[in-house]
């Protein structure tokens, strides 16, 4: 007989391999399709939020992340080399390339389910089937009682099982790099909110500091050097050992349904946010630590053939809506701005930064309430 089993995972990224981790070490039966052969080591998503790490360690993986990454305790805005605001977090965020954290992610898997990975495997199509769904994949048939779509946000789960992808917000356009961190502040997010577009840089692991840039068009810069003389014209820094450049448009998407019969949606397959603010990859996190407590719920009840996430889809896209507004309200924040509005932006930030709003503002940033 073919083997049926408990969770089909679709997308082996930082999302997709948590939800797997964490059902494994649920005692579920988990597989895991992928359809790249090799994990990409290009420079994606670094911020690790206190609730996101909170489920890393959920995991069993919080702890190494922690040895990895850099710590962020706090962040400055400036305007013209000149301080408007000042925030310290209460707990730190903390920074890693995606790439690092996919691989603790699949270590731990694979200590859980050793064959549960499977790579250069694409889903072609699914389709419901009594006690589950069946996924047509290029190796033959996978047969399952539930399947988490953690596929980006071109996700073949969503399309196939016919959830719409609705636009939330028009595009904005950035290019970031990676360089030395020659700041003198290697523990604090710099905001340059300049008048042609915020610049904004972070620290890494290993000395290093990523800068992002809003740009006005889908230009922008394609070479190291271009990049440097942006900066350098932007903030008046001059960048060492910089990595070359890549362009990105910062998107709000959201899936009309998160969940449909026994199929869910988690991560950029659900909601594509700006990662401006570094919400997007934690975001996910907590749709896969609420979702693979749900599911554990529901075996421990003995409701397995009922969909296991009742209640579920409907509080993460509450989630999902807050931290869209988050986002909107960063990307405001950095869009270019002259003369009166210049002045207001300005005065806003003094404000927000003040100790009024100063537990609010560090509580959005951090990713409190999500």
């Amino acid at each position: 007989m073919t083997r049926v089993h408990d969770s089909a995972i679709v997308g082996a990224g930082p999302v997709g391999l948590l939800v797997a981790a964490m059902l494994a070490q649920g005692g579920a039966d988990v597989v895991v399709l992928e359809r790249a052969q090799a994990p990409s080591a290009s420079t994606r998503a670094i911020g690790i939020h206190p609730p996101g790490l909170a489920a890393l360690d959920a995991a069993g993986v919080g702890d190494r992340v922690r040895g990895e990454a850099a710590l962020v305790r706090g962040g400055q805005a400036l305007r013209d080399g000149r301080m408007l605001g000042a925030l310290a977090f209460d707990e730190p965020v903390r920074t890693l390339p995606q790439h690092r954290t996919e691989s603790i992610l699949v270590q731990r898997l694979r200590a859980l389910a050793p064959d549960a990975l499977r790579r250069g495997e694409s889903v072609r199509g699914l389709r419901s089937v009594a006690g589950g769904v069946e996924l047509r994949t290029d190796d033959g048939i996978v047969r399952a009682r539930a399947v988490v779509g953690a596929d980006g946000t071109r996700s073949a789960v969503r399309t196939a099982a016919g959830i719409g992808w609705e636009r939330r917000d028009p595009d904005t356009r950035w290019v970031m790099g990676d360089a030395d961190d020659t700041t003198g502040r290697p523990e604090t997010a710099l905001l340059h909110l300049e008048r042609e577009g915020v610049v904004e840089s972070f620290p890494l692991p290993g000395g290093r500091r990523r800068w992002v840039v809003r740009v006005d068009d889908s230009a922008g810069p394609e070479t190291a050097a271009g990049f440097a003389a942006l900066v350098r014209e932007r903030v008046g820094v001059d960048l060492q050992g910089l990595d070359e450049p890549s362009r990105f448009a910062a998107r709000q998407r959201m899936a009309r349904a998160f969940a449909r019969g026994r199929i869910a949606l988690v991560g950029d397959a659900a909601h594509e946010i700006s990662p401006i603010g570094g919400q997007g990859m934690n975001l996910g996190w907590l749709d896969a630590l609420a979702l693979a407590e749900a599911f554990a719920a529901a075996r421990a009840r003995g409701a397995e053939r009922e969909e296991p996430w009742a209640g579920w889809a409907e509080e993460r896209r509450a989630a999902a809506r807050r931290a869209m507004r988050r986002a909107r309200f960063n990307m405001a924040m950095g869009a270019p701005r002259a003369g009166a509005a210049l002045a207001a932006r300005d005065a806003a930030v003094r404000a927000l930064s003040s100790a009024p709003f100063r537990g609010a503002l560090s509580a959005a940033f951090t990713m409190r309430g999500l």
